[in-house]
């Protein structure tokens, strides 16, 4: 049964990486967001129906570290290998819990999930040709993607994006011939978050997709309707 007590004592070391990590980041990817996306993710992986199925420890630490190196907030050198990033806190879990990541091939699997999460990742790979038959068949992967992907919309995906918005400074909506139209939070909307629900890979992940993305078009109906002052 997971977790065995080495498990969560290995999960409760990440968690604390965790925490510290997003302390320094704004609100729209905070602890409480990763708390989140780790829960979806082992919720997804305990509820696909092929087999073999994911490996727990793995969605929850990959789901647990997933923005830790977000090339939002860290720098390209910092961010270039995840897995000599995450080397130390692997080897260490070693000698104090007995679990052994980097023999095991764990280490590698968590640090190659992490740095194929994002969204923007996924969409350069397939635009260069470079999207393989792993990224297609790595289930915790998928758990991962679609767990972070999905709160990325709905309410709290409404309530990121304003967040994130006023951290860069990025308007939140203008008149549609206004030259920073582009740059705008609604336009992230159709750029972004309304293509989610296509992309979501685990099929109890599309199911919560369905009535999130309906979150996401209902607001931009309120939005147009107020924005244009309908009575």
């Amino acid at each position: 049964m997971y977790p065995t007590p080495q498990e969560k004592a290995v999960v409760d070391a990440a968690e604390k990486i965790m925490v510290d990590t997003m302390a320094r980041y704004d609100s729209s990817h905070d602890k409480y967001h990763v708390q989140r996306v780790r829960k979806t993710a082992l919720a997804l992986a305990r509820n696909v129906t092929v087999s073999p199925t994911p490996d727990l420890l793995v969605v929850e630490l990959a789901a647990l570290l997933h923005d830790v190196l977000d090339k939002k907030y860290v720098t390209p050198e910092v961010a270039a290998d995840p897995f000599a990033f995450f080397l130390p806190f692997f080897t260490s879990m070693t000698a104090l819990h007995g679990i052994d990541l980097v023999e095991d091939g764990r280490g590698r699997q968590i640090t190659r999930v992490i740095d194929n999460v994002s969204w923007s990742t996924e969409k350069r790979l397939r635009a260069t040709g470079q999207w393989t038959d792993w990224h297609n068949q790595c289930l915790e992967l998928h758990c991962v993607q679609d767990a972070d992907r999905l709160d990325a919309i709905g309410a709290f995906g409404v309530m990121r994006c304003a967040a994130y918005s006023t951290v860069t400074k990025r308007p939140l909506h203008t008149p549609a011939d206004d030259p920073d139209y582009v740059h705008t939070a609604i336009e992230h909307f159709h750029d972004k978050l309304l293509n989610i629900r296509d992309r979501l890979k685990t099929e109890p992940g599309k199911k919560m997709g369905d009535k999130r993305h309906q979150v996401l078009l209902d607001f931009l109906a309120s939005i147009d309707e107020e924005y244009h002052g309908r009575v």
